[in-house]
């Protein structure tokens, strides 16, 4: 039976990322609101109502899908786990963990930003901060795991596998 040594679940809750969407869809709130629901077009050169109606579903899609998505990050005896809900689900066992070890990066610099990405370093699962459990495999491949408990996930890692740096 596996046990489960090290989980942590993260979620977006920087209060840029929400003030942006809140922003965006208060904005095409009020273009509906204006458009659709009084009859005034809105904007000097106005689109149909489908494209209001459009444009203000697509924050509100935003802002569920923000809402719900969560990085997930389990380590056993076996393996590390990592499920980016709901686009992914990973797994890397550790015979195939080459290294294993708590870093901190760069994340606009080496991926992109934060989110699923991937750049010249490998790729990167995170949703805030700049620090992260990066993991090379035997066959050369680098995967960074965004983590808001560095100390305790290096230990737990540590603990398992010697090779960690």
């Amino acid at each position: 039976m596996e046990n489960i040594l090290f989980i942590e679940n993260q979620r977006f809750r920087q209060p840029w990322i929400w003030v942006v969407l809140i922003g965006i869809l208060l904005l095409t709130l009020w273009g509906f609101i204006q458009q659709v629901v009084l009859g005034i077009p809105w904007g000097n050169n106005p689109g149909s109502d489908t494209v209001v109606i459009l444009s203000t579903l697509i924050p509100i899609s935003l802002i569920f899908l923000f809402g719900f998505m969560s990085l997930k990050t389990e380590v056993t005896n076996e393996e590390i786990r990592i499920a980016f809900f709901p686009f992914i689900s990973r797994r890397y066992q550790w015979e195939d963990i080459e290294k294993a070890y708590i870093r901190r990066y760069k994340p606009l610099a080496e991926y992109g930003g934060w989110g699923i990405r991937f750049g010249p370093k490998g790729k990167a699962y995170n949703v805030s901060g700049n620090m992260g459990l990066q993991l090379v495999l035997k066959n050369g491949k680098r995967i960074l795991i965004g983590t808001q408990l560095p100390d305790e996930l290096g230990r737990v890692v540590n603990l398992i596998h010697p090779f960690v740096e």
